[in-house]
């Protein structure tokens, strides 16, 4: 009986072909598809203008087609569920290593081949108080390499 109960409140007056498709779960055209086939019954049609509408009885009808998986015409339907899409995870921002590898393979190659890891976090924490994500890596090697030329030659 609550079943009949649930039926009731999730029918209305009257419903468009896309209402009721999305009632029972599948896509406008499945849903015709099925209708062609006699699965489902034929929507009743608006006498003013022509739109195919369900009313009250079709809708219990339709929804019993689903509920049973026997079509109106007798006719075994197997309905398969819609794929859930799963939202893209965002991309987590790469942190920037603390050891600087990249900056200091980078000065290395300059010629600065004594040049610490310690030196050049120092440095680098000096000349961008803010960090350097984000900043162009070739421009940061170049300020870090002109401030350790600098200080080795006071």
């Amino acid at each position: 009986m609550s079943t009949n109960r649930q039926e009731v409140s999730q029918t209305k007056a009257g419903v468009s072909v896309s209402e009721m498709a999305r009632m029972v779960g599948l896509s406008r055209q499945r849903f015709h598809q099925l209708m062609q086939a006699g699965v489902f019954p034929q929507p009743h049609r608006n006498e003013a203008n022509g739109r195919p509408f369900f009313d009250e009885p079709t809708q219990q009808q339709c929804l019993e087609v689903r509920r049973r998986n026997c079509g109106v015409n007798g006719q075994v339907v197997l309905f398969y569920t819609r794929r859930q899409t799963t939202p893209l995870k965002p991309k987590k921002a790469t942190p920037v290593p603390s050891s600087h590898t990249d900056l200091l393979d980078g000065l290395k190659a300059l010629g600065l081949a004594s040049v610490t890891a310690a030196e050049v976090g120092a440095v680098v924490k000096a000349l961008y108080p803010h960090g350097i994500a984000g900043m162009d890596e070739g421009e940061v090697i170049k300020a870090v390499f002109l401030h350790l030329q600098s200080a080795s030659r006071r």
